[in-house]
């Protein structure tokens, strides 16, 4: 898919510039020239793409986590299913949020690294992957593609706006597949074009009441104002952009539509499912950026295999005691995240663009919100970051009751990403020792 034509001009004027002449003032459409060059060199690079992967009740630490450091350290038991691949990743320990507790609840602040989780007052914050679509516009279809695996839709999310609002998970891959890849008749594309029409006619009608309004106020009043009106604009940047997407023909899906499983016992069925069309997602180009989480949380009494079903829900489960029977199921459930993991691993691997592999440009995060479920623990969070040509195949360990700020590594993906910046949520510097 094409990006829309601009020209190759350097000369830089404000987007928001008018036409002014007999008593008429006519808006300008979105021109190369109102784009800073920063932008317009991102949407010409080699594309780069991120996949955040949340299981928001954890691993076994003890079963995961490296014992030494460096290049050459030992593989954990569970980092065994990567053996012949440990070049492709890095393993992390001594990373957590500052200041972010509060057991499950933060789930909801991975991304986001907002303390006070759902404490009275609380208002989360804008998470990692609306960040980044932010800097990088629309070049895609979809700027971000926000999934769930059983997830509370309503409560649970990994994706925050700027202005900390849940945004709902898609939890149906078949619905996902067909609005990467069904294109609708003429009349029912007609129809999405005048929906986002009238959604257009409505934010013109407030920008130009806000406008006569805007004589009768103060300073103050009409520098908030003025911040109104500039998010208003970029609605309608927003809405025109989407409109000239719905114009476009879909890509040619590579596979047939998948049929969703709606048994919650099918639960790594699910998963499974959900990586597969996150995948189609970045070999179609339709987004770049894909954050799932996988609500263990929620989810029952689930099977481990065609033959065992677990004896407890996945939560009941991650209060183990240490209890050997349920420290056993939890086991066998890790090593299929892992397995899964090295699935979407070695298919991106095998995918080429161009001249890379698709994984070389694709940075797969895995992770957790919580670092021990047992103990509701938000420290040492299991965190591990595949692909995006980055320098992998070390265990890079930091103080466990002192812990890096998880946000140093979200800014090292930014960057990876072509986005220029030195902040994001707590960080306190970067991780760069992982830069090629």
């Amino acid at each position: 898919m094409n990006a829309p034509h601009r020209s190759t001009s350097s000369f830089h004027i404000p987007r928001r510039t008018l036409l002014r002449g007999f008593g008429v003032a006519l808006s300008l459409p979105m021109l190369e020239c109102m784009t800073p060059a920063s932008a317009r060199a991102a949407e010409s690079q080699t594309p780069k793409r991120m996949m955040v992967i949340a299981n928001n009740l954890g691993v076994l630490p003890k079963n995961f986590f490296p014992t030494n450091t460096g290049r050459d350290y030992e593989l954990s038991p569970y980092l065994q299913t990567f053996a012949d691949v440990r070049n492709e990743f890095t393993v992390f320990s001594g990373l957590s949020h500052p200041g972010v507790t509060g057991g499950h609840s933060t789930d909801n602040c991975f991304l986001t690294s907002a303390r006070g989780a759902f404490k009275a007052g609380f208002r989360n914050s804008i998470s990692l992957d609306q960040y980044a679509a932010e800097k990088l516009g629309q070049v895609t279809r979809f700027p971000s593609l926000n999934l769930g695996v059983n997830i509370e839709k309503a409560n649970r999310s990994l994706s925050w706006t700027r202005d900390g609002v849940l945004l709902p998970a898609e939890d149906s891959p078949a619905a996902l597949f067909q609005k990467m890849f069904v294109q609708g008749d003429a009349t029912a594309v007609q129809k999405q074009l005048q929906r986002l029409k009238q959604r257009g006619s409505i934010l013109d009608t407030l920008t130009g009441e806000a406008g006569r309004f805007s004589g009768t106020l103060g300073g103050t009043d009409k520098a908030r104002l003025e911040q109104y009106l500039t998010s208003v604009r970029e609605v309608e940047q927003r809405l025109q952009t989407a409109r000239e997407w719905e114009q476009r023909p879909k890509p040619v899906a590579t596979q047939p539509a998948p049929t969703d499983i709606n048994d919650n016992k099918r639960f790594f069925e699910q998963f499974d499912l959900m990586l597969s069309i996150a995948q189609l997602a970045f070999e179609s180009d339709s987004s770049r950026i894909v954050t799932l989480m996988v609500d263990a949380f929620r989810t029952p009494v689930f099977n481990l295999s065609e033959q065992q079903v677990t004896t407890e829900t996945y939560h009941n489960l991650s209060h183990h005691g240490q209890k050997e029977e349920k420290v056993k199921q939890l086991e066998a459930a890790d090593r299929q995240h892992m397995a899964l993991l090295r699935k979407l691993i070695d298919n991106l691997a095998a995918k080429s663009e161009g001249d890379q592999r698709l994984l070389d440009r694709t940075m797969v995060l895995y992770g957790s919100n919580l670092g021990d479920a047992n103990i509701h623990d938000n420290t040492n969070l299991p965190i591990l970051l595949a692909g995006g040509g980055l320098q992998h195949g070390r265990h890079l360990a930091f103080k466990r009751d002192n812990n890096k700020p998880l946000c140093n590594l979200f800014v090292t993906m930014l960057q990876n990403m072509g986005i220029e910046t030195d902040t994001f949520g707590s960080n306190a510097g970067t991780l760069n020792e992982i830069k090629a």
